[in-house]
């Protein structure tokens, strides 16, 4: 039986070199073929769904917000950047970006629900339900009506934990949070809807709730005695309890009528 034949090394080589040439030309060629697809007019995007929140947008807005920014086909076109894009309208949290074939886009928003300020009043910052603050401005009736709330950087969502927390027992005083403030020192001060200042101290959650529970469950009683005058402030920072300023009651004695002043 014959061997088999050795071809040459410079034929193995060209072959080699050839074979390589032919799928580089099949790759480019399909690589040019789905370019030319993907461009092709039956691509162009016809247009975009929007659904879920839209309370506070609505389709000129989107037009005007978006129209110029979205480059490419229904194919090219990058999701994730039509998502950032949507998400950078005012009062959208979230947006949900879907291709919708042949060539449309569904896009479903969750937008921000307001509940208080962050910072001033009418500063333009809100705070939503997930304590995550957002730039808008409000178009509620009652906006004017919301509660303050304040801290430093990334700490927004542990104020309004507290805040919530806080509601219900000052509302055993018949009074409502004004105004939630965490110092950058780790201080809490509330502010009562009638005036009055509230220094909680630091601590954790369960200690100023607790601190909070106790002088609401005494100073009802304490403030009766006085004729049931506004609080005009509290300091809960005392290991064993509180000190508490009325307005109109003071703890100085003023000297009676003819008593000469002290040098």
């Amino acid at each position: 039986m014959a061997a088999p034949l050795t071809l040459p090394l410079d034929v193995r080589l060209m072959d080699g070199v050839a074979n390589a040439l032919f799928v580089l030309l099949a790759v480019l060629a399909l690589g040019s073929v789905g370019w030319w697809a993907a461009r092709h007019p039956a691509w162009s995007l016809a247009g975009i769904t929007v659904q879920g929140d839209v309370t506070h947008q609505n389709a000129v807005t989107f037009r005007a917000h978006l129209a110029s920014r979205l480059h490419g086909s229904f194919l090219t076109l990058d999701l994730q950047e039509v998502q950032r894009l949507f998400e950078g309208v005012p009062w959208v949290r979230q947006a949900v970006v879907q291709r919708e074939f042949p060539n449309r886009l569904t896009v479903t928003l969750q937008e921000h629900q307001a509940v208080a300020w962050w910072g001033e009043t009418g500063g333009g910052r809100l705070l939503n339900t997930q304590g995550e603050v957002f730039e808008a401005n409000p178009d509620d009736p009652q906006a004017d009506q919301w509660s303050e709330l304040l801290g430093p950087d990334g700490q927004s969502a542990q104020v309004y934990a507290l805040y919530q927390a806080l509601r219900p027992l000052f509302a055993r005083m018949d009074q409502d949070v004004t105004r939630l403030e965490l110092s950058s020192r780790g201080n809490w001060r509330v502010t009562l809807e009638r005036g009055a200042r509230i220094d909680l101290g630091r601590g954790e959650p369960a200690e100023l709730l607790q601190r909070t529970q106790d002088f609401v469950a005494t100073v009802v009683g304490l403030n009766q005695r006085y004729g049931g005058r506004d609080i005009e402030s509290a300091d809960l920072r005392y290991p064993n309890g509180y000190a508490l300023r009325l307005r109109g009651v003071t703890t100085l004695t003023e000297p009676a009528p003819g008593t000469p002043k002290k040098p």
